[in-house]
């Protein structure tokens, strides 16, 4: 039995709570493709400001920006990694609402899709994924696709 448990922290407006069903049905659906049916894992997410992903990016990638999500993976793991533990924290992902609303604004869509996003995306970092070359930034690309739709769409 799968069971999955999404933390959420909304340190920034409580407008957002809303969106912790919207993040814990793409979190089903990943683990569900990425064959993940047993087990219980726990993601932690939060929503937060420019100041403060500012400085966790500057603290974590010696990166003085702010940047829309940061991913901390609790557990170094390549992509397909079987779990044989019962309960795994797979870590945090921190989104950053202003950024997300400016990004979704600049690319035309609204900021739920670019929310999920950027769940989507930092839930495949705490799996293992990544896009550190052209190779792995295409299976990221695919994988997001079919979570969330082409462009994020519905699905």
């Amino acid at each position: 039995m799968l069971k999955l448990t999404v933390e959420f922290y909304d340190d920034y407006a409580p407008t957002y709570k809303n969106y912790r069903a919207i993040f814990k049905r793409i979190y089903a659906k990943t683990m569900k493709l990425l064959d993940y049916m047993t087990g219980e894992f726990l993601v932690e997410v939060t929503i937060t400001d420019e100041e403060r992903i500012r400085a966790l990016n500057k603290e974590y990638r010696a990166k003085d920006a702010a940047t829309d999500v940061l991913s901390f993976a609790f557990n170094d793991i390549k992509p397909g990694h079987k779990f044989k533990e019962p309960f795994v924290h797979l870590g945090s992902i921190i989104i950053c609402a202003p950024v997300a609303q400016r990004q979704a604004l600049e690319l035309g869509h609204d900021a739920r899709r670019e929310f999920k996003f950027l769940f989507t995306h930092g839930l495949l970092h705490l799996l293992g994924y990544d896009h550190t070359n052209e190779k792995e930034e295409q299976v990221m690309i695919t994988l997001q696709d079919q979570i969330i739709g082409k462009r994020g769409g519905k699905k």
